[in-house]
């Protein structure tokens, strides 16, 4: 199938398009500059430039390649997050899900695309308390932090438009975090940093709960959905949900670090706000049952564990 990659340079972009190529499939990565082509074409996919964000060039990129099928994967998240500050965190990612989606969705429908898959995401906004884990059944959380409003509402937009578009099949593939080589959860990354510094400590109970998946088990699992026809929203993470008291420490075991620091809500809230705190003590894990029914998929590393040690 001949299918047009939006955003072939970010971190799973990276992963997916030479996972596409080595299916058989014909493959155009829409980058923003050709200063990142040859990374692009040495996978084996042609190049296409646009920003996400110029309908125009959206638009004459789509209908100039044709594809089948359209996978956006166009994010924007460089530098780390700032819990307290979120919603500027994801400025530019938030619009990219929303006036990006837009433009990608309808210049997919204008130019006949069949198929169209988008990134989103299964973690913080899944709903909060209950079980450990959630499925795609289950709402998104109803009451998000102020600071991350914008973002929730950037996640619903995509997700709603992409499932409801008229003439398209729509998919919407929600990532757990990612790690590997080239992730803030990757050798020399953000997070990595911080857990050899002990400076990202356990807040609260730490029992808020992870989900987590490497670059590569979910470009595998996004190439099963390129080449399925079944529609809807599939959650893409491993098989290891863990409690924030689970994997901080383990991850610095493995990392040979000293053990993190445990400190309080209330300090934690001074430090990283209520995204912070609710992210060591509220949040739920993401239920993969689905997404592995539906496209037979299974993840390599079926946990963060053996990931950690070997993915990154």
């Amino acid at each position: 199938m001949k299918v047009l990659v939006a955003g072939a340079t970010g971190g799973l972009g990276r992963s997916l398009v030479p996972q596409l190529v080595a299916a058989g499939h014909e493959v155009t990565g829409m980058i923003r500059s050709e200063s990142s082509a040859a990374g692009v074409r040495a996978f084996g996919a042609g190049v296409a430039l646009a920003d996400g964000l110029d309908a125009k060039a959206v638009a004459a990129v789509v209908k100039s390649v044709r594809p089948e099928v359209v996978v956006h994967q166009m994010t924007a998240l460089k530098g780390g997050i700032d819990f307290k500050k979120f919603d500027d965190s994801f400025a530019l990612t938030n619009r990219l899900r929303t006036e990006g989606t837009d433009n990608l969705l309808a210049a997919s429908q204008a130019a006949g695309v069949r198929r169209f898959v988008v990134q989103s995401y299964a973690g913080w906004n899944l709903q909060h308390g209950g079980s450990a884990t959630k499925t795609e059944a289950d709402p998104l959380d109803a009451e998000p932090a102020t600071a991350q409003r914008k973002t929730m509402a950037g996640i619903r937009h995509l997700e709603s438009v992409v499932t409801n578009a008229e003439g398209i099949e729509g998919v919407a593939l929600r990532y757990g975090s990612f790690y590997g080589p080239t992730g803030d959860i990757g050798k020399g990354g953000s997070m990595v940093e911080l857990i050899q510094k002990r400076k990202l400590p356990v807040i609260g109970d730490g029992a808020g709960v992870w989900s987590f998946i490497h670059y590569d088990d979910a470009a595998d699992a996004t190439v099963k959905a390129v080449e399925s026809d079944a529609t809807g929203i599939f959650q893409i993470a491993d098989d290891d949900p863990a409690q924030a008291a689970v994997w901080l420490p383990e991850f610095a075991r493995i990392l040979g670090a000293k053990p993190p620091r445990h400190v309080p809500a209330w300090l934690g809230r001074l430090a990283a706000g209520d995204v912070g705190v609710a992210a060591f003590t509220e949040i739920r894990g993401a239920d993969n049952s689905l997404a592995k029914a539906t496209f037979g998929w299974q993840p390599g590393y079926a946990s963060w564990r053996d990931g950690f040690r070997n993915g990154l």
